[in-house]
């Protein structure tokens, strides 16, 4: 006798077709949420990681640039920027960034004199000086007042990505005309080692008597750069007077020049 193999198929109706349908969409929605979740998490743990940044520059366009070249680097997150020092001051403490970038010349006084109080205060914000002065004397001041990196804005572009990440993981960086400077001429045991050639004509000056205003049409240069250079001095010699500037500049014999 042959023998037949009974098949049996389950033939669904159009309602528990439909009903079939939602049933595998709901055992399927989880996943889909847990990928989801775990998407969501990914991004928010990749967020806390990133190397917080402020900006402080007195110029709103070199702030563009600096914070669109930042925040396209992979771990780097600008989170505010400042237009003075004490703008500086009030981000960092509200921010708690991992580096803050400084500009030496801005208002609200010498960005080098507030590097020692910055550094105190928040002692976890390490800080990138980036800067027009390519004189080697300045990166050696700022280095001693905290600073862990020195930039000229000119090489920006190519350096404060690396002196941003080297400053986050506790390495210092110094432009690397400058440090090859700083390597072949051995500080000098003088009180006026570290001034600049500029620094020296505009202290001759002020101790002539001249003013700020009279000092920058001598030297072409802005009251604004007479000033900055004022505080420079005043912060490198440790004298805070006229008159004790003026005395400074006779005992060095600088208005014999």
């Amino acid at each position: 006798m042959q023998s037949h193999q009974i098949v049996r198929r389950t033939v669904l109706t159009p309602a528990a077709a439909r009903n079939d349908g939602r049933l595998r969409r709901a055992v399927a929605a989880p996943a889909r949420r847990r990928v989801t979740l775990r998407n969501v998490a990914g991004r928010s743990v990749e967020k806390q990681q990133a190397v917080k940044i402020v900006i402080a520059d007195d110029h709103a366009v070199v702030r563009s640039g600096l914070r669109m070249l930042l925040d396209s680097e992979e771990g780097f997150e600008v989170v505010a920027e400042a237009g003075d020092v004490d703008a500086a001051r009030r981000y960092v403490r509200g921010h708690h960034p991992a580096v803050l970038v400084l500009d030496l010349n801005m208002p609200g006084g010498s960005s080098l004199d507030a590097i020692p109080d910055l550094r105190e205060e928040f002692p976890q914000t390490q800080i990138v000086v980036l800067t027009m002065q390519d004189d080697p004397a300045f990166a050696r001041e700022a280095m001693r007042a905290g600073a862990l990196g020195y930039v000229l804005k000119e090489a920006a572009d190519a350096e404060l990505v690396e002196a941003v990440r080297d400053a986050a993981e506790g390495r210092t960086y110094l432009h690397p005309r400058l440090g090859a400077r700083l390597a072949a001429e051995p500080e000098s045991s003088g009180p006026s080692s570290d001034l600049s050639e500029r620094e020296v004509e505009v202290l001759r000056l002020i101790s002539l008597g001249h003013t700020n205003s009279e000092i920058a049409e001598q030297l072409f240069l802005s009251v604004r750069t007479v000033e900055s250079h004022r505080a420079h001095i005043q912060q490198k010699l440790g004298l805070s007077t006229r008159a004790e500037l003026v005395k400074y500049a006779l005992e060095h014999k600088l208005l014999e020049a």
